[in-house]
């Protein structure tokens, strides 16, 4: 069975035409099988489905199209001059939108590769995300990434962001969250500030100490929390310096300038070694975390469900958290 290339026939009408795309796809994908396998049993074997599945999908889009397709006896098949019209003006989209589903198997079922967007907050991605980039570029060497920090909420859909790295306690229930670690935070100074004006001992007492604030993208000043009673409280202390980068917080409590209340990934290795010391451990929050996340467990591509698997093992090797005894 053959198949010419005609101008289209003013009997197959431009709207009926544009019609039976929207409303019965099927119907064409099942012609356009037809005719390239020349029966409607080898159509049903290529598709999937039965033989008067087939041949349903062809009626209907000759119904709604209001003219028929294929001329068929019990012992042979034919395209119909309007037939041929059709087949000719709807072969080149059909191949283009065949070649389009098998790319997209590919990228979800090949190895991974294509862009990959990445948010997360400046200090966490600096410090924790950033220096893995490199182990995991040179196991999917396919996928080119785009790391974006900052400290504002993002938006998946209008940002083009795949997957984000979020720190404290997640409220967005659209999202997929899978928590890495805990997240920590402890009040902590240099030896020589705890040597010349001591420690707190109770979040009360830090109204007699020299605070240094971060401020966040909203432009307020992070709440220090703490676990009192099993209850979580917030203090909002008076600051004698405030700044809108962890790194610059944590340099001027180095320096001896004041007390602040930090994440564990970035004091965690100073704790130790004694750099820095840990104020009221045993009011330290317990109830947030590091999570990583993204829009959909179903048709997740590849190069998502890779990195979502790479960077939670590795994060998780780390040590991020504060020694036990302080």
């Amino acid at each position: 069975m053959t198949a010419s290339s005609p101008p289209l026939s003013s009997t197959i009408r431009t709207d009926a035409v544009a019609s039976s795309f929207a409303t019965s796809y099927a119907g064409v994908v099942a012609f356009m099988t037809v005719v390239a396998e020349g029966s409607f049993a080898k159509a049903g074997d290529r598709l999937g489905i039965g033989r008067s599945a087939v041949s349903r999908g062809v009626q209907k889009l000759e119904t709604q199209l209001g003219t028929r397709l294929l001329s068929r006896t019990t012992r042979s098949l034919a395209l119909t001059r309007e037939g041929e019209l059709f087949h000719a003006r709807c072969h080149p989209g059909v191949a283009q939108i065949t070649q389009a589903l098998e790319d997209l198997r590919e990228l979800r079922d090949g190895p991974p590769r294509g862009p990959l967007r990445i948010s997360a907050p400046a200090g966490f991605g600096r410090k924790v995300v950033a220096p893995l980039l490199q182990g995991f570029h040179a196991r999917y060497p396919d996928i080119a990434l785009d790391l974006a920090l900052s400290d504002a909420a993002v938006d998946f859909t209008s940002d083009r962001v795949d997957v984000a790295f979020r720190n404290g306690r997640l409220e967005d229930s659209q999202l997929i969250a899978r928590q890495i670690v805990p997240m920590q935070m402890h009040v902590c100074a240099a030896p020589d500030y705890v040597k010349a004006r001591g420690m707190p001992a109770t979040p009360d007492d830090l109204v007699h100490h020299d605070c240094i604030n971060y401020r966040m993208a909203s432009g307020r000043a992070r709440d220090w929390e703490f676990k009192v009673q099993g209850e979580t409280r917030k203090v909002s202390p008076a600051s004698r310096l405030t700044f809108n980068d962890a790194e610059l917080v944590l340099q001027a409590v180095q320096r001896g300038q004041g007390i602040a209340q930090m994440p564990a990934y970035q004091i965690s290795a100073l704790l130790r070694s004694r750099a820095l010391l840990s104020c009221m451990p045993q009011y330290a929050p317990d109830d947030s975390g590091h999570y990583i996340c993204y829009l959909s467990r179903q048709h997740l591509p590849s190069r998502i469900r890779v990195f979502v698997d790479h960077m939670t093992t590795a994060i998780r090797a780390l040590d991020l958290q504060c020694p036990a005894a302080l």
